[in-house]
């Protein structure tokens, strides 16, 4: 059995390291160890990790290449990533966004 990726997730002010199995999917691997990456309506309506419906971003470091389309786009335009379009592949920081209503995400406040 392969060894496992560290991931440090970072929630508000607390943080948590995970091991993360080679080639998992970040949304599944997050959802598994009760991670929210869905804002209250959309953690019962979703697309199920389709990359439809946008509602299960992340901020991560350093951010892997995208090979979706929507990931592609989030990458051009500065906006968060889709947990679902990425396999973890080698260690990162994943910042999970709080969230509004469907997956709006709400705005950093310096």
């Amino acid at each position: 059995m392969a060894e496992g990726i560290p991931v440090r997730v970072v929630a508000g002010d607390e943080e948590t390291r995970i091991e993360v199995e080679p080639g998992m999917n970040l949304r599944r691997a997050l959802l598994e160890r009760d991670f929210p990456v869905y804002g209250t309506v959309s953690q019962y309506a979703n697309c199920g990790g389709r990359g439809l419906c946008s509602t299960c971003t992340v901020e991560v470091d350093p951010a892997p290449e995208p090979v979706h389309w929507h990931d592609a786009a989030a990458v051009r335009f500065g906006y968060p990533r889709l947990s679902c379009c990425i396999e973890v592949e080698e260690p990162m920081t994943v910042r999970l966004l709080e969230k509004h209503v469907w997956g709006q995400v709400v705005p950093r406040r310096f």
